[in-house]
This record gives structure tokens, sequence and C-alpha cells, in this order.
């Protein structure tokens, strides 16, 4: 099954996100979409090919889903994926894959943050509750659409501004 738009996958998809630790511009980030649109293509489950898609935003952010209503993913075809964006990182110098990681905006630009980092920089008021703050642990096409980047008092951070 070929590769398809990302904007027409349901809502209930499947979706694995994505982030890179700086912006992927030029080569590196042509590198990363063909490889993945090559990957994609042939992707399966089972010997079962998968309708699949990806979507990058901001030069950081790649979103891979799956039709679950056709054919759902399975732990192998998901390590393929994981490993194929592992080997990409050693190639284009970044990292995508692991957690960890705060990713919100700032008047410079996208900034990245350990948790304990971004703790710190709401308590010294660097971050505050209308930042815009990107939920890389989104699973569904709908969330991925509606509610990836939210104000931080809104969304998975909300926590860190409650006294």
């Amino acid at each position: 099954m070929p590769i398809v738009p990302f904007g027409s996958l349901p809502d209930s998809a499947r979706v694995w996100v994505f982030a890179s630790d700086h912006p992927l511009t030029g080569a590196a980030a042509d590198t990363l979409l063909a490889a993945v649109d090559s990957f994609l293509a042939a992707w399966k489950a089972h010997g079962v090919p998968l309708r699949c898609a990806r979507d990058w935003r901001d030069g950081r952010f790649l979103a891979v889903g799956v039709d679950v209503d056709v054919e759902n993913a399975s732990g192998c075809s998901i390590d393929g994926l994981f490993h194929r964006l592992q080997q990409l990182e050693r190639e284009i110098g970044t990292r995508l894959v692991g957690g960890g990681r705060v990713f919100y905006r700032s008047p410079s630009g996208i900034e990245t943050a350990s948790r304990e980092e971004f703790v710190q920089r709401v308590a010294n008021g660097d971050v505050v509750s209308e930042t815009p703050v990107f939920d890389t642990g989104v699973t569904a096409a709908a969330r991925w659409r509606t509610a990836f980047e939210q104000p931080a008092s809104q969304g998975w951070t909300a926590s860190f501004f409650r006294g």
C-alpha cells in the first residue's frame, strides 16, 4: 500500500512523534525525509503493507502514522522504524529517538530542555503558563492535529504551574 498524505489518515490513526534536538534544514532534512519515505513505502506488519504517512513540522518534529482501521503495526515493524531512525541519527547528526526532553517555543525559536531544566526555567520565569509546549507523547492523529502544541498550563506540563 502506498504512503498516503498525512491528512487522509483518520483521527484514530496511531502516531509516533520523533523530535530532533536541533533544527533540521537543507540536506539533513532532505536526507531524513527521503529515508523515512523510502522506509514507509516498504513498511509491513506480518507481510501486510501498512497504510501509513508522515508529517514534518517546524524543521524539528516528525510524526509517523498508521491507519489502524486497515492494519495494525506489529512490534517487529515498530522496532524496524525505530532502528531505521537510530541509523539516520548517526547519518544526519541529530537525536530523534528517546524521551526525557521538553520542547517549547520561545521568542528565539524552538528550545529543548531536560525535564529538570524545564522545571527550573518555569521557576525562573523564563517559561510562563502561556509558553507553547509540544507534546511528543501524542499517540493519535487527532491529538497531533489539535493538541500537539498547547500553552504550557494546558498541556502535559500543566502540573509545573500549580502552586
